[in-house]
């Protein structure tokens, strides 16, 4: 029975570890902002520029990956692994920010944020391997409570669900997802800063 629920609870955990990726989380915030920022077509502009610049290479570049063996899995669970897929979504990200600002004339400060956290998980993977899925989760979270509060703090309830799967997963340590939040924290609670400062 003991063993039962605890392929229960790996097969539980895996669902919400897979759903809850970065990618998947930054989709649903993006489509979010999208409905209570901007018609439709502003919606299209702004957000397919992000899906071809950023999402679908990322998707592409993970699939490659793992198809021709260099990555492990698609969570990229390898610390050296991980560093090509850090560069790579940094470059995506820097296309983006480079494309929306020769287009728009402003910085997108929502991807300088991603590109900062991308930089100081990149950083920290040199000595630990952060948890991605929980650093990202804790962003989001952030960002959700920049438009609305009761979202903001739901999705950090999402996030510490995300980190406990990570640990029950083996694909982290308790360590390395505290580094993760940790890191995440410390970013967002600058993104918000920042966020406020510019409103005033």
């Amino acid at each position: 029975m003991e063993e039962k629920n605890s392929s229960l609870t790996h097969k539980i955990s895996k669902i919400i570890s897979d759903f809850f990726n970065p990618l998947v989380s930054l989709f649903i915030f993006f489509i979010y902002m999208s409905i209570q920022s901007y018609t439709l077509k502003d919606s299209l502009v702004y957000f397919l520029p992000i899906l071809l610049l950023i999402m679908l290479p990322v998707i592409i570049w993970l699939v490659w990956n793992v198809k021709t063996g260099r990555y492990t899995n698609m969570d990229v669970s390898n610390r050296v692994q991980r560093k090509t897929l850090y560069i790579f979504i940094a470059v995506c990200v820097l296309a983006y920010i480079l494309f929306n600002y020769l287009k728009n004339g402003y910085v997108d400060f929502i991807m300088l944020f991603i590109l900062i956290l991308l930089f100081a998980l990149q950083i920290s993977n040199l000595y630990i391997k952060s948890s991605m899925h929980t650093a990202f989760n804790v962003f989001v979270a952030a960002l959700f409570f920049s438009l609305n509060w009761k979202l903001g703090i739901l999705w950090l309830g999402i996030a510490a669900l995300v980190g406990i799967t990570r640990i029950i997963l083996k694909r982290h340590t308790i360590k390395e997802v505290f580094m993760g939040a940790g890191i995440a924290f410390l970013i967002s609670f600058i993104y918000l800063y920042c966020n406020i400062q510019f409103q005033h």
